[in-house]
């Protein structure tokens, strides 16, 4: 047999596999040649550290003989294992930035990916021209990579900026936290096809993102439905949960929103937080009616002193998960619900009189009793269906679960 009969028995090369290949070659910066072994010991670095570092990434750990490190991995675990020499990190805050990072970054090459994908959808012809899919590759990383890093250094110089001025503790400090949901979400995801779920993700995170740019405040993470931030400046936090609950209103595409914010302590770990005041803002939530924004009572007191802008009102403590008496108060642009002369009146004397919330009380039909009510969420409101209703105790363990503890 000859030459050309051996050719035409071989078989023909995947053009999938081999587009996937030329890919992960561009992305990975070389081709995968080295093992584990072989990476700590050209680095440097024991075994140990280093599957204690990959792990963290959040990378699956590989059989010591498989080939699947490059030239860039060895330089990054040699550059890890400097800056732990010179104690610029910690051994364990070392694997607890990679773990941030690992975790923050999957999301982002997930959503990346996702992108790709629908451009190759679109241009299937990438696909079938290995090298034309590899220029377009090694033209399209570089551009991802520019704007992640200038995202990442603005981020940076404003973090910077108000930390190196700042004399107070960056981890624990005084902050409003504040969670803003979405009404009768579980709901609507049951009714809707993935198209209109999407759309509906989509137009409440670019709103969210918005809103809180636009207000000094700061996503700490979206939640699928939900949303938590945090803002240093007490009237900045109740500006933000205002404005969300009136765009959220203005969008017919979106339901309802409700929302409970905080003030107080706040420990502040790799981009999350934690403490007391973020799981009083979360109960707060829970049991806020839609359209409504709750507020602890430390957050109430300073706003109630921004007249112009907002409208205090205390309401009756609620029992709630960890808080058997949470004293609150109703947050509303001022002017949007103006108190009676007998109101006015009642405030006043309890003011002078030093009465607490439950003493100066008084039911109020448009505002959450004391026992949570579980009203129809499918009735429809202003034409919108889905819009109304407490989420049932069954959807909040549902979505609490894993979720909101801290």
């Amino acid at each position: 047999m000859d030459d050309s009969d051996d050719r035409r028995g071989a078989a023909e090369p995947d053009p999938v596999e081999a587009a996937q290949r030329r890919v992960e070659e561009v992305l990975l910066g070389g081709t995968r040649q080295f093992t584990r072994l072989e990476v700590c010991e050209k680095a440097g670095v024991p075994l140990e550290r280093a599957m204690r570092l990959w792990r963290a990434l959040g990378f699956a750990t590989v059989a010591d003989d498989a080939v699947v490190f490059t030239d860039r991995d060895i330089e990054t675990l040699r550059l890890t294992d400097e800056l732990m020499y010179r104690g610029i990190l910690e051994p364990e805050l070392a694997t607890a930035t990679a773990r941030m990072l690992g975790q923050h970054l999957s999301r982002l090459a997930e959503w990346e990916v996702h992108v790709l994908r629908d451009v190759l959808a679109a241009n299937p012809e990438l696909l079938a021209d290995e090298r034309q899919l590899g220029r377009f590759i090694e033209q399209l990383v570089p551009q991802l990579e520019s704007m992640q890093n200038f995202a990442w250094r603005r981020h940076l110089a404003a973090y910077a900026g108000r930390a190196l001025s700042s004399t107070e503790d960056l981890e624990s400090r005084s902050q409003v936290v504040g969670f803003a949901d979405m009404v009768g979400f579980t709901t609507f995801t049951r009714r809707s096809d993935e198209a209109a779920l999407v759309d509906v993700v989509d137009r409440f995170d670019m709103m969210t993102a918005e809103v809180v740019a636009e207000n000094h405040g700061r996503i700490v993470k979206m939640l699928g439905d939900e949303v938590l931030f945090v803002a240093d400046d007490p009237v900045h936090g109740g500006r933000i949960a205002l404005a969300l609950l009136e765009r959220a209103e203005a969008d017919d595409a979106l339901p309802m929103l409700r929302a409970g914010l905080a003030y107080g302590r706040v420990l502040s770990r790799f981009g999350d937080v934690y403490g007391s005041t973020v799981n009083i803002a979360s109960r707060l939530t829970s049991v806020a009616r839609p359209g409504t924004v709750l507020v602890d009572r430390p957050l109430g007191d300073v706003l109630i002193e921004v007249r112009e802008e907002f409208s205090v009102r205390h309401r009756r403590p609620v029992s709630v998960r960890g808080y058997s008496r949470l004293k609150h108060s109703v947050l509303r642009r001022a002017g949007d619900a103006q108190p009676s002369l007998v109101e006015s009146v009642q405030q006043r004397a309890a003011d002078l009189l030093g009465l607490s919330a439950e003493d100066q009380y008084e039911d109020d039909q448009d505002e959450a009793p004391a026992i949570a009510l579980e009203p129809d969420t499918d009735a429809p409101r202003k034409g919108r269906s889905e819009r109304s209703g407490r989420k049932s105790d069954r959807e909040r363990s549902d979505k609490g679960r894993g979720k909101r503890r801290r």
